[in-house]
């Protein structure tokens, strides 16, 4: 008998990075590393399950800014060199390490690593994740999901519902086109909730999405199940808490099993140790140093000498805490499951790119977790497609004003370092709806500066950058592209306003931003229902 479910949810996410004005572009490396650490592991995994006829469902947001990468011509073949560029620094560094035997081991554990994703990428990918993720869709492995069109972080635009409805009407868009299907329910990024955001989502078909646990917890009237099961809003949308106690297993920078000191620590690199004049063609011109995913030592204590790594003993370490985080999911059933009138329910979502990227480990440890599970006798793996199908009938409540971001409200994406851009961001906004107003039917060239002007706005919405600007203070990409997208938002509005068009430099910013290709202007109108109770 089950007595308790899981709700496993990854969340992929990347901001827009494209520059084919450069032969190389630093910031595009996130892209490439993710690939390469996270997304092709990750359908490795989830395909090596289904050969073993492994019973699993889990849910996966795949941002429309991602999904887009995956597809761009260009960055498959930028991402394609730079894998080979890889390998050819693995073969230098198998021969340089040949005198020590430790490390030699390390660098040919890179190489058989990195060759296997460039194979998989092509031969059996064909450089077509899209369709890998579909296909787990169609044969009933996973959902997917989408979130906001750029990742917009949406309490802080509530008073524009035009825009929140573009980033939404886009997001489903870019969905249909890719996977052939509506998503029957969204990621609202960050887990930013605001009271209302809700009639947008019923509006656009959507049925639920995720909040943060004080959201349901602080509610307009106690939980009666707790986080343990979804709440509905007053127009039927269900929200789903996130388990805060079983995600901080992992989630924890201090006590999650990342953070063990036998797993592989992500910032030792050779980018970083070795004399420029050997790693200067693998890192960045103008002699910029930068990872290379050559990573050979352990993240020990803090204060003691780093060891090298030892994937023996990390994988050892992966099925103790494999083990334990299945123990305490258990322990937690048998506390609640008692006090509820049906089993208890933990959603458990993570940043996709934790499993792989940031954890090395992680994609191992998430494919025993859930074999784990699917042979537990009183557990099960359930999507949250399922669980409303299975338990329709759920609380009402008014969620509270909620995020999962650092102190639980929006005190990352507006703070001192970034709040100064609000004020752009938001003109920005009542401009492209003034727009609309004006030129309400629109053709051929000034139909797409009008659609190249929403798309600039889209962009700069987008939460990575005030994310960077609160985190990173001294990484001045964030700040350059906020720049850039409301630079170019102007030069729009100023060429209307003066009924012209400059055609050379639509032609030029369209190539650089081809995101949203059939994005329509109108998504911003002001006459749109964006209410439905």
């Amino acid at each position: 008998m089950v007595s308790g479910n899981i709700g496993l949810v990854l969340h992929a996410h990347l901001p827009f990075v494209r520059h084919p004005e450069y032969p190389k572009f630093l910031e595009e490396n996130w892209f490439f590393e993710a690939i390469t650490e996270t997304y092709v592991p990750l359908l490795r995994m989830l395909n090596r399950l289904k050969r073993d006829e492994v019973p699993f469902s889990l849910t996966i947001s795949l941002s429309p800014t991602l999904v887009t990468m995956f597809a761009d011509q260009l960055l498959k073949k930028r991402y394609e060199a730079h894998l080979k560029r890889t390998i050819e620094l693995g073969m230098k560094e198998m021969e340089r390490t040949k005198g020590d035997p430790e490390l030699n081991k390390l660098a040919k554990l890179y190489m058989v690593y990195f060759e296997q994703v460039l194979y998989e990428y092509n031969e059996v990918y064909r450089q077509n994740l899209i369709k890998a993720f579909r296909d787990l869709e169609n044969e009933g492995y996973v959902t997917l999901i989408t979130t906001a069109a750029t990742h917009a972080y949406l309490p802080l635009y509530q008073e524009y519902p035009e825009a929140v409805q573009a980033q939404i009407e886009l997001a489903m868009m870019t969905h249909v086109n890719h996977f052939r299907r509506k998503p029957g329910g969204l990621w609202l990024p960050e887990c930013g909730y605001y009271p209302g955001v809700e009639r947008m989502l019923k509006v656009n078909d959507l049925g639920y999405f995720f909040t943060a646990s004080h959201g349901v917890m602080l509610g307009s009237e106690p939980a009666q199940r707790g986080v343990f099961a979804p709440v509905k809003c007053s127009n039927g949308v269900h929200a789903f808490a996130r388990c805060y106690e079983l995600s901080q297993a992992v989630w924890s920078e201090e006590d999650g099993y990342p953070a063990d000191y036998v797993y592989r620590d992500f910032y030792r690199d050779i980018g970083y140790d070795l004399d420029m004049n050997y790693i200067r063609e693998y890192v960045h011109e103008p002699d910029v140093r930068s990872f290379t995913g050559f990573k050979y030592y352990a993240i020990t204590g803090k204060n003691s000498e780093k060891r090298l790594y030892d994937p023996e003993a990390a994988k050892k370490r992966v099925r103790e805490h494999v083990q334990n985080f299945i123990y305490t999911i258990e322990r937690s059933a048998e506390r609640v499951g008692p006090l509820l009138d049906r089993e208890p329910y933990f959603v458990i979502p993570f940043d996709a790119e934790l499993f792989g990227h940031w954890w090395f480990e992680g994609v191992e440890w998430l494919e025993l977790v859930i074999r784990g599970i699917a042979g537990h006798q009183s557990l099960g793996l359930i999507t949250p497609h399922e669980y409303l199908e299975r338990y329709p009938d759920n609380q009402e409540q008014q969620i509270a004003t909620s995020s999962w971001g650092n102190n639980g409200y929006a005190s990352v994406w507006l703070d001192g370092a970034n709040d100064w851009i609000y004020r752009h961001i938001h003109k920005s906004i009542e401009r492209i709806i003034e727009l609309v107003d004006r030129f309400p039917e629109q053709e051929s060239l000034k139909k797409r500066f009008l659609n190249h002007a929403a798309r600039e706005v889209l962009l700069l919405m987008a939460s990575d950058w005030p994310f960077i600007m609160s985190n990173s203070p001294k990484m001045n990409y964030a700040e350059r592209r906020i720049r850039e997208h409301i630079h170019n938002f102007n030069v729009v509005y100023d060429n209307l306003c003066r009924n012209t068009v400059d055609t050379e430099w639509l032609t030029r910013t369209e190539k650089k931003y081809t995101i949203f290709p059939d994005i329509d202007y109108q998504v911003f109108s002001r006459h749109k229902k964006h209410n439905t109770n």
